[in-house]
């Protein structure tokens, strides 16, 4: 199950197509998109800078794909996290999975999203025009999150 933490940009097609075709099980693929807002809690966004530990955040995606992979008859799960300084409308964020059905991969890629936004060690610094501001976690993201230790 791939993990990727990187500052280059990535390709939806390219990247779904390749996941779909390792497999000739796969009768379902899920893929989630998230991108950089340029407005945010009221504020016009000019830039996005995302920081993490090394070894430690791809540790931490790892784990939440094996627990996904756990809860869920999944073929696969594909990972792709952005760092660095990003744009308003460039991608961040790619969670994609392949599984036998599509109710099993859209339950997974919603689990692997919403522990991510939550237990992944990743931090945001936003460029506002009242300068630099670190995104605190979203009381939205935990809700999400609560759903699942259910």
């Amino acid at each position: 199950m791939p993990v990727r933490v990187q500052t280059a940009d990535f390709d939806l097609s390219t990247e779904v197509a390749q996941l779909r075709l390792a497999n000739p099980r796969v009768g379902a693929v899920v893929s989630f998109v998230g991108t950089v807002r340029d407005l945010n809690d009221g504020a016009a966004i000019s830039e996005m800078e995302l920081e993490h530990y090394p070894v430690m955040t791809e540790r931490a995606l790892e784990q939440i794909v094996e627990q996904a992979k756990a809860r869920w008859p999944i073929f696969d799960a594909l990972v792709i996290h952005r760092i660095g300084p990003m744009q308003p409308r460039e991608q961040i964020v790619l969670v994609a999975v392949t599984s036998p059905h599509r109710g099993e991969a859209f339950a997974a890629c919603e689990f692997i999203m919403d522990y991510l936004k939550t237990q992944a060690p990743f931090w945001k610094k936003e460029q506002t025009p009242e300068g630099a501001r670190w995104v605190d976690a979203r009381e939205s993201d935990d809700s999400a999150l609560a759903k699942w230790k259910q």
